[in-house]
């Protein structure tokens, strides 16, 4: 076997040892097999030049983009006159996160919730700007507006069994209750 291709299997036994994704015995025989019992220095290998390791900061900066992005649109929302088209690119990249959000709930478990929040929060600041812009006058409509987000937040947290969105979607639906009939 080439030098390169044992590098690259010692890259990933010692990334597999790192965190604990095989027992470390497992993993010294492994190295031991693959450097056929010569323990040299230049041959062992480095755990952040493994393929995983790799994909894994790939991954975190492709997605990690999302929440900065979202930022961006929300300031436009509240900033531009134009707000149909700003409230329909605001209301496709929530779609867009909550699509990533399903994609990557099995795969990454901490990418998934920052991508349901942002997604969660960008429908959030598109209903509360349509309702501002289009019906300034009616507070009835934006409390309409955000017990229906809300209701979403809570069922969504329900069926999914995320508990930060069924604890919020309680709260908020409770908070707006209270500050309504007050």
């Amino acid at each position: 076997m080439s030098n390169q291709k044992k590098q690259i299997i010692l890259n990933e036994i010692t990334f597999w040892k790192q965190n604990k994704l095989l027992p470390e015995h497992y993993c010294d025989f492994l190295t031991t097999l693959y450097t056929e019992g010569e323990r040299q220095v230049e041959i062992e290998g480095k755990a952040s030049q493994s393929v995983m390791a790799q994909q894994k900061r790939k991954a975190l900066r492709k997605y990690s983009v999302m929440p900065m992005i979202a930022i961006i649109f929300i300031v436009l929302l509240f900033t531009i006159d134009a707000v149909w088209l700003v409230a329909i690119l605001t209301g496709a990249l929530a779609v867009g996160c909550l699509m990533g959000a399903f994609y990557l709930a099995k795969k990454n478990q901490l990418l998934s919730p920052i991508l349901h929040l942002t997604g969660a929060l960008l429908l959030l600041a598109v209903t509360v700007q349509i309702c501002m812009t289009y019906f300034p006058n009616s507070v009835t409509i934006l409390y309409v507006g955000l017990l229906i987000n809300c209701l979403l937040w809570c069922i969504s947290g329900l069926t999914m069994k995320i508990v930060y969105f069924t604890v919020s979607g309680i709260l908020g639906m409770l908070a707006i209750a209270i500050y309504f009939f007050m």
